[in-house]
């Protein structure tokens, strides 16, 4: 299940590994507000329905993103720019907080210049922006 579900796993399995490692928690009453608390917080992260997320696309489109990297003389960055570092600057940006998971870029970022990077807002609707890569 993801973050908020309530599933039945065998006795074994909980105990050894979920609890401890932190991906669980027991079922109890006191338990069941944390949940429903989880359950807020998810679904006020989600987009809401595929108007919520036009409009989100159109507020992406409109922002001038700039992520600032280590590059070497001739434009080459040391490294990549993440979908983490992507995902930060929109929200530095002005723009709404966006899950490092639904950036995509069509090709690794390693150089230095305006790259296209689309974000999926929904099933239907992807953002696609300019992020200019500066070196600093």
């Amino acid at each position: 299940g993801i973050a908020g579900d309530v599933v039945d796993v065998k006795d074994g399995y909980g105990r050894n590994y979920l609890l401890p490692q932190g991906s669980a928690i027991r079922w109890t009453r006191g338990a069941e507000k944390q949940i429903e608390g989880i359950k807020r917080a998810r679904d006020a992260r989600e987009v809401r329905n595929l108007d919520h997320a036009n409009e989100l696309r159109e507020q992406l489109e409109g922002l001038q993103v700039q992520v600032a990297v280590n590059a070497g003389a001739n434009g080459q960055l040391f490294g990549a720019v993440t979908s983490a570092t992507i995902a930060t600057a929109i929200k530095k940006a002005g723009g709404p907080s966006v899950d490092k998971r639904s950036v995509t870029a069509s090709r690794p970022i390693k150089s230095v210049g305006t790259h296209t990077v689309g974000v999926k807002l929904h099933e239907a609707v992807t953002a696609h922006l300019p992020v200019e890569v500066v070196a600093q």
